[in-house]
């Protein structure tokens, strides 16, 4: 499941309707953001019902931005170039459908003689794969601001003689996506009492998506490949390039092609293509699941009975006694059980099969605060440690193996002994 591109893919007629359409061969905050580019983008919602279900007012399209996006910083292309040497393989830290994503070193905007280690992300240059999505990110990050989302830093776009140069430059987060440490072959573990405050921010950035400001964004890819983690373990929601704009005042939902990522897409809106912010609800749900079992929400290399997540935890999760086998075994030795049992249950109501009948992302964030910060029997109140499964020796210093978890972590332990971690 890439972090990228869609598994599901766009039909044409919408391809067609989306096309983008701003100019930004010379490019300033405000080419991003003005109404007549934003009628172009994937933030324009289409509204095609006209059900009653309770919403609070919310423009139709994406409100002026003007104020956060003048803090964007526009960077030029031999600036991105020289901050990731040359986009060097060394420096590469992901790779997708649309681009990949590289590590580098800036000025920092508040004091020049400082440098501050940034993400950027960077476009393929041929073709037009990605450009709205690029557009959509700009506008989303452009406009929202909080805690638990991503900080869009700055862009690129430039059109020369270099080709189509699109780029975009965020926050660097040292400790990678959770899917990277849920992964089998991560060399590290999330404790369980890092997996509940993780649950707890990606609600929290959620919430505020839904139902924080005067309009309504549904993420639409939500996903822990999406979820980062920055130098303190804290989470924030990453990659906005198929967000939309929630229904208007009165409407349920709206009409779009189904785009997203297998597994974690809501049955309604696969089978329908109507999108609502109970679909990002879904996605949750299948999230908590995750966090609670470590598997994906679909993984075809398990066996055939065990490889949709959903249909083998079902086996389990009413029976207290079978409960424990839907735990991730990496947890074994903490007292799980109890706080993931009431966890199970926020899931469940996040995967009612009718969206009705789910709660609000912020209904969510009620049930799921206090069950991140109730005490779970063991001393998890200290923020996680990493250490390094195995590191070599070379002329007495220390050295981490390349292509080992992505981070910039202080490694404290006192031996080079192979070991493995809880985090």
């Amino acid at each position: 499941m890439k972090c990228f591109m869609p598994c599901i893919a766009e039909t044409k007629e919408e391809e067609e309707s989306r096309t983008v359409k701003p100019n930004l061969a010379t490019p300033s905050p405000s080419a991003f953001l003005d109404e007549h580019d934003l009628a172009s983008t994937s933030l324009n919602a289409s509204d095609t019902t006209t059900s009653t279900e309770s919403s609070r007012s919310r423009n139709t399209q994406f409100p002026n931005s003007s104020k956060r996006s003048s803090d964007l910083r526009q960077f030029t292309f031999l600036e991105l170039k020289e901050a990731t040497k040359k986009f060097s393989r060394s420096t590469k830290i992901g790779e997708g459908g649309f681009g990949s994503v590289y590590k580098g070193t800036i000025r920092s905007s508040e004091d020049p003689s400082r440098q501050v280690d940034v993400a950027i992300k960077q476009l393929n240059s041929t073709g037009n794969q990605g450009h709205k999505e690029w557009v959509t990110e700009v506008n989303v990050l452009g406009v929202v601001e909080h805690e638990n989302l991503v900080q869009l830093i700055g862009y690129c776009a430039e059109d020369g003689e270099r080709g189509i140069q699109r780029l975009l430059v965020y926050e660097y987060m040292p400790n990678s996506s959770v899917d990277n440490h849920l992964s089998a072959r991560s060399e590290t573990t999330l404790s369980w009492a890092t997996r509940l405050r993780i649950a707890r921010d990606a609600a929290r950035g959620l919430a505020y998506l839904h139902e924080g400001m005067e309009f309504q964004i549904i993420f639409r890819d939500f996903k822990s490949a999406n979820i980062l983690l920055d130098e303190q373990w804290n989470a924030k929601l990453s990659d906005f390039g198929l967000a939309r704009l929630g229904p208007s005042e009165g409407r349920s939902h709206v009409s779009t092609a189904v785009v997203g990522t297998l597994g974690y897409a809501a049955p309604e809106y696969i089978h329908t293509g109507h999108l609502s912010s109970k679909n990002d609800v879904w996605s949750y749900g299948m999230f908590l699941y995750e966090l609670i079992t470590g598997r994906r929400p679909l993984d075809r290399s398990r066996p055939k009975r065990e490889q949709k997540l959903l249909e083998w935890v079902k086996q389990y999760i009413s029976d207290p006694k079978k409960f424990q086998t839907i735990i991730d075994p990496r947890l074994k030795g903490e007292d799980v059980l109890g706080s993931a049992q009431k966890l199970s249950h926020v899931a469940n109501r996040c995967l009612e099969k009718r969206p009705k009948l789910r709660p609000t992302m912020t209904e969510v964030l009620e049930m799921v605060t206090p069950i991140a910060e109730a005490p779970i029997g063991m001393d998890n109140s200290k923020r996680p440690i990493v250490v390094a499964e195995e590191d070599t020796c070379r002329n007495g210093k220390r050295t981490i193996k390349p292509n080992k978890v992505l981070g910039g972590w202080l490694v404290r332990i006192a031996s080079l002994k192979r070991r493995k971690t809880v985090i």
